[in-house]
């Protein structure tokens, strides 16, 4: 299938929006708080080394081998890896898809706090007065929408028809033109909602507390591995969306200067989105023991709870809360875009129209995003499982730059038509030392074990059901890669082989 010019980015700008839009989004205000809150400095500093060591490295190899193949994940791959690891190309397919289908919750998450805003600007009783009332007013209602809330499987099924609208009107006039509007937007409201967090009393003692390093955290294989997780989750490494939105680059696209605009961009909006709501919690909470101990906890409603609370407690903060939601939407919803286009494409390549493919992405997410938008645990499971299905996925998009020779593979792809270039040594050492950091990271997580039971239950069963547990994990990955490679020569011959 040929590509014209309405198929591709209109220039740089287009490009470079679109990979900010991948980048930044509910990973930024939402998943980032949490971990920074819960882990502190020592989480920021693990996180900032793998944006130089991880993230950036195999976002340089995704936007190569996207912008040479011209083809979605499962295609581009296997043409650089070779045919009979298809099934890898298939598994990163896989793994993205999953997160995407939980990932459309958020975006719903979004509007019913940006819904429950208005309500509380129009009410007659405030919001401060509610809380009095009932402190545990916020945390009831998050409980009300996360769970069985047929509102909430409404807006998340909204979301998905909206992404598809958007992208139903092609590269130029759907995904580009959106995010000509979305980014800038984004990045106005979060420096005002920081602006106001700092300026609250005792918010600067979040600023020092997100910062502040604990040496002895450094022995805890889980930051490492939420660190590492974070930047593939917030950059896009490892997820085949850089992939496909440069297979709709122009033929002499710059890639390196791209690829580093995103990544300190997406980093930029996490870390102002940090210093927005770390601050909050220390300036709401009665102590600074208690700030403490509810970051520490790891609450997923970290965003949701302490916002609303944040701007209740001053004159016009209902309108702020209202900046804020739409912040957030926008954000989860200008990653949605390429996370639909990434299915697309790959449709695409098995024969399908942009229309029949665009049907069959609604359907998709509708069946598969349904049981996160129901159940709450299974949200956190399936973040969990493709969170730290990552890795893996970064891992083979690093065996197949390696299999290709990494030093060729930076010259001939990463280095054609960029003026700004990285160090050649750089590159392969990244390229060879994160294979063996990934299989260590894996290694360690799986003796580690984050449940009560990671493997078997009380009773000696397999425990699949546990949100964290190990076996939850590995059944869903092997379920993937066995399907992945009995299908393998299928899946060459209907996405890579040359029609």
């Amino acid at each position: 299938m040929s590509q014209t010019d309405q198929d591709q980015f209109s220039s740089r700008w287009g490009i470079v929006l679109a990979s900010l839009g991948m980048a930044i989004g509910a990973g930024n205000l939402w998943r980032f708080p949490r971990l920074a809150g819960q882990y502190g400095g020592t989480f920021i500093l693990l996180w900032i080394l793998f944006l130089f060591i991880w993230s950036i490295p195999l976002l340089l190899a995704e936007f190569s081998i996207g912008k040479k193949f011209k083809k979605g994940v499962i295609g581009s791959y296997a043409q650089l890896a070779g045919e009979k690891y298809t099934w890898m190309g298939f598994f990163v397919t896989i793994c993205t898809l999953g997160i995407a289908f939980y990932y459309s919750i958020v975006t719903a998450w979004a509007l019913r706090y940006l819904g429950f805003s208005l309500g509380n600007l129009f009410d007659t009783q405030p919001l401060s007065e509610k809380l009095v009332e009932n402190p545990e007013y916020l945390n009831q209602f998050w409980n009300s929408i996360s769970n069985g809330n047929w509102v909430t499987i409404g807006l998340y099924i909204f979301n998905v028809l909206l992404g598809v609208f958007v992208l139903s009107k092609g590269i130029q006039k759907g995904l580009e033109k959106a995010n000509k509007i979305l980014i800038p937007s984004l990045f106005f409201l979060l420096l005002i909602i920081a602006a106001i967090a700092l300026n609250m009393d005792n918010g600067v003692l979040g600023l020092e507390y997100m910062f502040s390093i604990n040496w002895d955290d450094f022995g805890n294989s889980r930051i490492w591995i939420e660190a590492l997780t974070q930047s593939a989750w917030s950059t896009g490494a490892g997820w085949g969306l850089m992939m496909t939105l440069s297979s709709y680059s122009r033929k002499n696209e710059e890639v390196t200067l791209n690829t580093f605009i995103s990544a300190f961009g997406n980093n930029t909006a996490s870390l102002v989105a940090g210093i927005a709501i770390l601050p909050a919690v220390f300036a709401l909470a009665p102590s600074y023991e208690g700030a403490v101990s509810y970051l520490q906890s790891g609450n997923q409603a970290l965003t949701f709870t302490i916002i609303p609370k944040l701007f209740s407690t001053f004159p016009g903060g209902g309108l702020l809360a209202i900046v804020f939601f739409s912040a957030l939407f926008l954000a989860a919803f200008s990653s949605l875009l390429p996370m639909i286009e990434l299915f697309t494409r790959n449709l695409n390549d098995l024969g399908f129209t942009r229309k029949s493919a665009m049907t069959r992405v609604v359907i998709f997410f509708i069946l598969f995003g349904f049981p996160s938008a129901y159940s709450l645990d299974f949200f956190s499971n399936q973040d969990w499982v493709w969170g730290v299905g990552l890795i893996v996925t970064g891992l083979f998009i690093l065996f197949a730059v390696v299999k290709s020779g990494a030093k060729k593979f930076k010259e001939e792809l990463v280095d054609e038509d960029s003026d700004f270039k990285v160090s050649t040594n750089y590159f392969v050492i990244c390229m060879s030392g994160n294979i063996l950091l990934a299989l260590f990271l894996i290694y360690w997580w799986l003796s580690q074990g984050y449940s009560d039971y990671p493997w078997f239950d009380a009773n000696g069963h397999w425990n699949l059901f546990d949100v964290y547990s190990n076996a939850s994990i590995i059944t869903q990955w092997g379920a993937v890669i066995v399907i992945g490679f009995l299908m393998n020569k299928f899946l060459y011959n209907k996405f890579a082989a040359k029609k």
